[in-house]
């Protein structure tokens, strides 16, 4: 089997893998599988870049931006008050610098928005349980 093969088997049962698990996840574990998504593929950009594979940086970084496009998207600007507005301008920010990296081949940037988003997402993992027991009293009716 070649390595093209192997890629494209791998990339197959990751693509199922993920869309099984979205399936039958809550809100609150889709937001973390997004931000995994994202940072998982700024370490791949980062060690794209330092082995000089630009095209392949530029391709995973793009999808990274997508995928922080998808969690500012889905803020709750009206109920969420000055948080949520304050995390659209920070991922708004985050966009601007990955592309950044990708037109200045710069991995500082790529470091610099994967600390802001493991921090989002250290807050959002802490925020985990306070959801489930929300969502559970909300289920029972009260």
């Amino acid at each position: 089997m070649s390595g093209y093969d192997r890629n494209a088997k791998l990339g197959a049962y990751q693509s199922v893998s993920v869309h099984g698990g979205v399936a039958c996840d809550d809100p609150h574990r889709l937001v973390l599988m997004l931000m995994d998504g994202a940072l998982d593929r700024m370490a791949q950009a980062r060690g794209f870049l330092e082995r000089g594979e630009i095209a392949r940086k530029s391709q995973v970084l793009h999808s990274c931006i997508t995928i922080i496009t998808e969690l500012r998207g889905s803020l709750n600007l009206t109920q969420g008050g000055p948080l949520a507005h304050n995390l659209s301008d920070l991922y708004d920010y985050m966009m601007r610098q990955l592309l950044r990296a990708i037109a200045d081949n710069n991995v500082e940037y790529i470091r610099e928005v994967s600390a802001l988003l493991a921090e989002i997402r250290t807050a959002w993992v802490a925020i985990g349980p306070q959801v489930s027991q929300v969502r559970s009293a909300a289920g029972r009716g009260g």
